[in-house]
Formats: C-alpha cells, structure tokens, sequence
C-alpha cells in the first residue's frame, strides 16, 4: 500500500529459432516491460564485443501500411455509423455505451497473418472503393454546381447568356468588377490601345462597383489586362457555363438537390457496409497493432549469430512466472540473469502502485501531479482519503453531493466499462459526492436554506450537529479546517523525513521537516504557559527553547534566509481556511437563490410562480456547477500544494507492460 511493487531486471537469452514464440508468449502474458538493452551492453565492454544491436523484423514496413490503409477504412466505416447521431444518441454512449464484442482470433505467424490481412481488406475496399468513387464525384460535381451559382450571383444583372463571355476563335473577353469611379477613365485608357475593342458595364449589387466587359482581339488580350490591373480590377472567371445567370442558380438548385437523394442513397450504401464490416476491421486494426508491436520490439534486443538477447523489467512477484513461461516457450533453451535495484539507485525503475480497491481510482489524480519514486511512499491512500472529504468539505451540500455521486454512478456503469479513467473517475465522485451529503446534513446544508425557507420545516435539517450547523457556527467550523490542516500537514512531514532519511539527505529533513515538529511543541508550550498559571514560566522558558532551537535548525538546514520558511509553513496551514471559505460560499448563494425565489413568487402576481421556480432550478444549477467545480479545484490544490510540496519526490514514469490489446479481440 505504501510501496509499489517490488522490481528487478532480467536478461533473457534464448535460440534464434525461439525468439518469435517467447515474444508472443511474453506479449500475451504482459508481465514485463521490454527495455532497450544497448545502454546496459555499452556498460559491460566484453559483452559488447560479443553481441550486436537486433533489427526489427523485414515485416514491419508491411505492418505499418496495412495499419494505415486499415485505420482509413475503420475511420470511413465509424463516420458512417456515427453520422445522424443525435444529442439522445450522444446522451446514451455516455450512460450505456455499446461494449466491444470480442473476436476469436487464430495464432498465425507473422507472415500468414499478413495474407490474411491483405485479403480481408481487399473484400472491403472492393466494396468501399466504389461508394467512395461515388461520394468523390458527387462532391466534385457539388463543388463546381456552387461555383457556378456564386459566378451567376456576381453576375446576376446581366441578362444574356453566359457563354458568350467565353473566348472565341479570334477574340478575347475579359470579365470583372471595378470601382464606379474608374470605369469612365479606364474606357478611355483602353480606346488608347486599339480600335479592335469594345467595352459596356453592367450595374453591380454593390453600388460602389461595376462590372465591366472588354471584348479585343487576342493580340491585345495581354495589354488590356495589364492596363485594367492598374485600376484595382477585380477578374471573374466564366468558367463552363451556360445560360443566364437566373437560369445558372435554378438549374444548379435543382440539380444539388437531386444529388443530396443520391448522395443519402450511397450513404445507405456504405452504411450496409459498415454495419457487415465494422467489427472485423475494428478486430483486424488490433491485430496489425499487436503484430506491429511484436515485430519492432526486436530492434531493442542484442543477438549473435544463433542466441536473442532481451532485457526487462519484472515485478518481483512475477519474476517466476516469466522463466517458467520462457522456459515452456523455448522448450528450456534459455538463460536467464537477474539484476536486483542497489540502494536507491531507483530513478529510471518503472513503477507499478499496488492499492487496494478503495484508493485504486485515486492513483489518477496521484499520477496527473507526477508518477511515484520507486523508493518514496506512495501517498495514494491519503489521497484516497483526505480527498474526498476535502471535497465534501467544500461543497457541504447534501442534495449537491447526491447529484455528483449520481453522475459518478453513470460515469462507472457507462463509459466506465470501456474505460479505466472513466472508471477510476466514477468511483472519485461516488465517494467525493457521498462525503458532500454526509456533511450537509451535519452542517445544515440541503439547497442552502431549502428546508427551512421553502419548505418552512424548522430552522435547521433534522440530522444537524448543531455545534458545526455552518449558518449558526462558522467559527466552529474554521477551527476543525485548521486542525485538519495541521494534522494533514503533519503527515506530509512525516512521510517527507522518511524519504529524506531513506535517501540519505539528513539535512534536508532537519531543515524541511523535523523543524517544524520542535515549532508546533514550542507553540503548544507557550500556549500552556500562558493559559495554564500552575505552568505559567516553565512553560514560556521550555516553549521559548523549543521556538529558538527552530530557528537554528532551519539556519543550519538553509542558511540566514532559512527563517523565512515560518512564514511559508504558517501559510500552508492557514490555507486550509479555504475549507470554511467554500462552504460558507455554497451555503450563502443557495441562500440567495432560495430568496429571490421567494420574492419573484410573492411580488409578481400570476406568473411569479412559473419565473420563481425558473430562478429556483436556474439558479441552483448554476451554483451547483460553480460549486462542483470550485470544490474539485481546491480539493486537488491541497493536497497538491500544501501537501505533496512537503515530501513528494516523483518519477520517471509508471510500468508500462508489453502487452497485447485485447479490446476486440481474444485468443
């Protein structure tokens, strides 16, 4: 619980002939994590000279296409199944997502696998090839259709046909819009080219342009062109168009409309398909993964002529169970040397946590701060604990904490079955959610005031502890933050001494952690001193030692700049007065709402009922996401900041299993 799990290297060599099989076997079983061995060999010079860097297998380029052509394919297949989703469909993949149907899988050989492949994806794209041919066209054609009707708009005041703005044999007709003041002085510029020119304009919609005309022979298309550029000349292309502009979007409407049918019908199409052939592609994209997987690791290895050299890291637990499966693979032509971890030599070992079912899900939020320290405490359980009730302590709202609880429960039996941050996030809210309701109704706290405001049931819930009722009680409840602050905080400096002195760094313990133990004995002593006569001296002497033995503690530790660290320990704890800060905050904007909800109802007669309850559930929904989410913020910050700043050491990264996915298939 408060050490992950135990681990050690191992070095397996097994016969050239032996190789494929004991990969598949480890990459099934998913007990170790493969490493590169060239670091580890460069270290070892004899065994350098013996063995050479392994290459990935010649079959991976393949794999690596296959892989492409088949997430295309799987892609095509989802969008289709995905498209016409509506926000209920969206809704019900959240509550009760539909669960991947394992597929039976045959053990093939690499090269068999590949055949296999390579068939299965040519009876689908001979299916698919031709649905997408069609969508491609019909897009094509959309795009051109669109075209032309944007062309017909700019030109929609003229009313001839649009062909005979096209080239001719012997002529050239340039098309365009230009500002209305140039139009008169770019007439003349053009007449000074040639005679063998003809110009008109047609009124624009924008009335600050026009569209202009130039018909020339095609020995002067280039000098006119160039002359009308100097006067900000807008070029429209006619493009193969017939007809008048009003024809052009008419016939263009009517022809897009026509190919949204046929485009549906295709759609059903590869629908049909998608539906015959989704699940084995989704199949078929995991076993390409897995063999792709297994035929790269390779380049990690070391061989000679005849031997395969991997290494590995492997739970201690599991060491066993990895020589039996090695031995059983190679059919006992293997080797094997374990290499142990040595003193705290630990920051690149992997880790693995291993809690219990309770503060499992919380090694989510362990991890989103930073992976353990193979050797530090793994402080998932305090997370598992004191997170939740920090959260409860912030929200204080029983019919608050009911709702996330709820969602928690939809998360766990929805996504949460598909996925494990789902699942790990379900279970957070069930119990941050649970700890908000027990609190509430101890504190008073159901939709602020709801009982007594709206409901006129008496001042307070039946269940309230009227020591710690947060409308009656706030300082009460201030000191409880403070003394969990004070007790949480000292847990961190526990467990930070632990690691410092299991790392060797005393000093740093002295100056981090055992310090502050002599601070808050010295504080206490001069608390007794002060409230208690029979004490009184003695105490203010012992107390006064124990504060100035603190100080040349964190002097030693840190230097002079070393007693600036009181102000930072008062400061950790006093943040815990965030707590009473956010339950009073819940409490006092559901009080409002639950007012002007009173209000609107007695003030504005007939429909003051109706904007009443509006305000009722608007108001509280608003609270409640503000609330939520305010509560998870501060939750995470204290024990990010105030406590894991007091110990945490942190990793490289968490043990990363070569494993099969299994998702959609299965052996």
């Amino acid at each position: 619980m408060f050490k992950t799990a135990r681990m050690r290297k191992i070095r397996i060599v097994t016969l050239d002939k032996y190789v494929a099989p004991t990969v598949d076997a480890l990459h099934e079983q998913g007990l170790v994590q493969i490493s590169d061995i060239s670091d580890s060999i460069q270290q070892d010079p004899e065994l350098a000279e013996l063995v050479t860097p392994a290459k990935a297998t010649p079959y991976t380029g393949k794999l690596s296409s296959l892989l492409m052509k088949t997430n295309g394919i799987s892609e095509l297949l989802g969008n289709s199944l995905s498209e016409g989703h509506g926000i209920k469909d969206t809704l019900m993949s959240f509550i009760s997502p539909d669960l991947p149907v394992q597929k039976n899988v045959e053990d093939l050989d690499t090269e068999a696998f590949i055949a296999k492949a390579e068939e299965t994806l040519s009876k689908v794209e001979s299916k698919t090839h031709v649905i997408e041919g069609k969508l491609s066209a019909l897009d094509s054609e959309t795009s051109e259709l669109k075209s032309n009707k944007s062309l017909a708009r700019h030109l929609s005041n003229f009313d001839m046909d649009l062909a005979l703005l096209k080239d001719s044999k012997y002529t050239s007709t340039t098309v365009g819009r230009i500002n209305v003041e140039s139009a008169s002085e770019i007439k003349t510029k053009l007449s000074n080219l040639t005679d063998e020119l003809d110009m008109f304009t047609v009124p624009s919609d924008d009335k600050d342009y026009v569209n202009i005309v130039v018909v020339t022979l095609k020995e002067f298309n280039d000098d006119v062109y160039a002359t009308l550029r100097k006067f900000d000349f807008e070029k429209i292309e006619i493009g193969n168009v017939e007809g008048t502009p009003q024809q052009i979007i008419s016939n263009a409407d009517a022809r897009l409309n026509a190919i949204e049918s046929e485009r549906a019908t295709v759609k059903s199409e590869l629908r049909v398909v998608a539906e015959q052939w989704d699940d084995e592609i989704l199949a078929l994209k995991e076993q390409i993964e897995n063999e792709k997987e297994k035929n790269e690791i390779l380049s990690a290895f070391v061989q000679t002529k005849d031997a395969y050299m991997l290494e590995a890291w492997v739970p201690v637990k599991d060491t066993e169970k990895v020589e039996q499966l090695v031995e059983t693979t190679s059919d006992g032509h293997c080797a094997f040397e374990l290499i142990e971890i040595e003193g705290t030599d630990d920051e690149d070992v992997p880790i693995l946590q291993q809690n219990g079912w309770y503060a499992k899900p919380f090694e989510y939020l362990v991890d989103m701060y930073s992976p353990v320290r193979y050797n530090e405490i793994d402080p998932t359980i305090f997370v598992a604990i004191m997170f939740p009730i920090f959260f409860g302590f912030c929200l204080t709202d029983a019919f608050y904490g009911l709702c996330v609880a709820l969602i928690g429960v939809v998360l766990l039996k929805g996504l949460g079955k598909i996925k494990e941050s789902m699942h790990s996030f379900g279970w957070i809210l069930i119990w941050s959610g649970l700890w908000a309701v027990i609190l509430g109704l101890l504190t008073n706290g159901l939709l602020g005031d709801f009982y007594d405001r709206i409901l006129h049931l008496g001042k307070a819930l039946p269940t309230v502890y009227e020591p710690v009722n947060a409308f009656g009680h706030p300082d009460k409840i201030l000191i409880i933050a403070i003394a969990i602050g004070v007790i949480y905080t000292n847990i961190a400096f526990i467990l930070g001494a632990i690691n410092n002195f299991r790392y060797g760094n005393k000093k740093e313990a002295i100056g981090s952690q055992l310090c502050w133990f002599v601070l808050e004995a010295g504080v206490i002593f001069l608390a007794l001193g002060y409230l208690n006569p029979a004490i009184g001296m003695i105490g203010f002497i012992i107390g006064g030692i124990l504060v100035i033995a603190c100080i040349g503690m964190l002097v030693y530790a840190n230097g002079a700049y070393g007693v600036m660290d009181i102000f930072g320990f008062m400061g950790d704890v006093l943040s815990y007065a965030r707590l009473l800060a956010l339950c009073l905050a819940t409490g006092g904007i559901a009080m409002t709402v639950n007012i002007l909800t009173n209000m609107v109802n007695d003030m504005i007669p007939f429909i003051g009922i109706i904007l009443a309850i509006v305000i009722f559930i608007g108001g509280h929904i608003a609270n409640f996401a503000f609330q939520v989410l305010g509560a998870f913020i501060n939750a995470l910050r204290l024990n990010y900041v105030e406590f894991f700043s007091q110990f945490y050491m942190g990793g490289k990264g968490k043990f990363e299993a070569f494993k099969a996915s299994r998702t959609f298939t299965k052996k």
